[in-house]
C-alpha cells in the first residue's frame, strides 16, 4: 500500500533581513509532530549552530532572525515512509524562489545528498547552493569537527553584509 501523500505541515522561517536559507528534504517524523525544523534531539543540527555561533541557543526562532538565517524544506509535499529521505516519492517542491525574493538571501544551503539533489531537480533560484552533510544521526559518519568545519559556510554568508 503506498504511502498517504503530506503536505509540508509548517511555514517557513524568514524574515527581510534573512542572508541565508537552510533547507532540507521534509520534516521527519519527529519535526512534524513537534511543529519545527530539526526537533528530532538525535539530529545534530541545533548543537552545531551553537558551536558554530559560539553561543547556547535558548529560542531558535529568535537566534535564526538575529543571525539572519531562513529555514524551510525542499518539498512542499511527498509521500514518504516515516523519515526515510531514501522513501521519497510524488514530489511538489516549495516555492523556495519565491521565499528567496522576500529576503535579502544570498545563498541556499542544503542539508544532505537527498536535499541538494531534491533542490537541483525540482527549484529554479538564480542564488548559490551548496549541499552540506546531513546533520541526522543515521549520517553517523560525519564526525561534529567534520561538520562544523562543512557548516563554517554558513556563518561566512549569514555575517557578510
Amino acid at each position: 500500500m503506498a504511502e498517504p501523500l503530506l503536505k509540508h505541515p509548517f511555514d517557513p522561517l524568514f524574515d527581510a533581513e534573512s542572508r541565508v536559507l537552510i533547507l532540507g528534504s521534509f520534516p521527519s517524523v519527529v519535526s512534524r509532530e513537534k511543529d519545527f525544523y530539526y526537533a528530532n534531539a538525535t539530529n545534530r543540527f541545533w548543537p552545531l549552530m551553537a558551536m558554530l555561533f559560539e553561543e547556547e541557543i535558548l529560542d531558535r526562532r529568535e537566534f535564526c532572525h538575529r543571525r539572519h538565517i531562513a529555514l524551510w524544506d525542499v518539498i512542499f509535499s511527498c509521500r514518504i515512509h516515516a523519515s526515510s529521505d531514501a522513501s521519497i516519492t510524488d514530489v511538489t517542491a516549495n516555492d523556495i524562489d519565491g521565499l528567496v525574493r522576500k529576503t535579502k538571501i544570498r545563498a541556499v544551503f542544503t542539508t544532505g545528498r537527498k536535499a541538494g539533489s531534491l533542490y537541483e531537480k525540482y527549484v529554479d533560484c538564480d542564488r548559490i547552493h551548496i549541499c552540506l552533510p546531513s546533520t541526522s544521526a543515521a549520517n553517523a559518519r560525519m564526525r561534529m569537527e567534520d561538520l562544523l568545519k562543512e557548516y563554517r559556510k554558513i556563518k561566512e554568508y549569514a555575517e557578510k553584509d
